[in-house]
């Protein structure tokens, strides 16, 4: 146990930068979850179904999904394009 170890720990920038990547994979999996969930909703009984509001919701998260895409891209700069890492 005489010899060099390696880093345990990676540099700040990559890590912060893996954790956008992760962010930005993870994207389309919560935008299909909150999109799927009013198919959950079920109405008291004896109650229609009020599609506007379901209309509006699905509406709101795919505006929101296209913010948070919006404010990650910028992030994910060249060097994470082509493979998904950041070069070191």
């Amino acid at each position: 146990m005489t010899g060099l170890r390696s880093a345990l720990f990676v540099e700040r920038r990559a890590y912060r930068q893996r954790r956008l990547v992760d962010a930005a994979r993870m994207l389309p999996v919560l935008g299909f979850l909150l999109i799927v969930l009013p198919l959950l909703w079920a109405p008291e009984s004896g109650q229609e179904r009020n599609l506007a509001l379901d209309t509006i919701y699905v509406f709101g998260v795919w505006a929101a999904l296209i913010v948070f895409a919006r404010l990650l891209s910028p992030r994910l700069g060249p060097e994470t394009a082509s493979t998904g890492r950041p070069e070191d």
